[in-house]
């Protein structure tokens, strides 16, 4: 272990909040405009009505179960406020080491940028690493793995292709 990461110390994942996402997995909408009864509870704890993308309420909605008070959006960007991220892409392929960086990447929140909204427009949990991947549970996505998708579904994304990750565990 290098002397950097032995100065901080960081509280295990939350398994309660990865738990409580798990446990949505495989929630749909009821007819693909971000409606049904799980769905709209999402959106309810944000204040948005139904038809709105649902990402990030679920996020916060995984939260408010867990017993958090924050994060309280259903703006996707404003989870990654400056003093929550602990890495962001510098490359194409590669994080950068941050002083807040963890090992254990569970239950971090991650968000993926798209150049054409010119922000961060997708997000989700992690839920466990593999190798180059991240194992995911995030909603709003769907088989091809976009931003408008029809549920709550665990995926498999390449690191490459996050963003920016952000703690709100600690």
């Amino acid at each position: 272990m290098s002397s950097r990461r032995a100065r901080f110390s960081y509280p295990r994942y939350d398994d309660n909040l990865l738990k409580i996402a798990r446990a949505a997995i495989g929630v749909k909408e009821a007819t693909g405009k971000n409606d049904g009864a799980r769905v709209e509870q999402y959106l309810r704890y944000t204040g948005l009505p139904k038809g709105n993308a649902l990402c990030a309420s679920f996020v916060f909605f995984c939260f408010w179960k867990a017993g958090y008070k924050e994060p309280k959006t259903a703006w996707s960007p404003a989870l990654f406020p400056k003093d929550r991220v602990v890495a962001i892409a510098t490359s194409r392929n590669a994080p950068r080491n941050d002083k807040k960086w963890r090992d254990d990447k569970r239950g971090l929140v991650f968000g993926i940028y798209f150049p054409d909204l010119k922000r961060i427009a997708h997000v989700g949990f992690v839920e466990m690493e593999r190798g180059k991947y991240i194992q995911t549970i995030e909603g709003n996505t769907g088989s091809d793995g976009g931003r408008e998708g029809n549920g709550v579904f665990r995926r498999l994304r390449h690191k490459r292709t996050i963003s920016k990750y952000a703690d709100w565990l600690n």
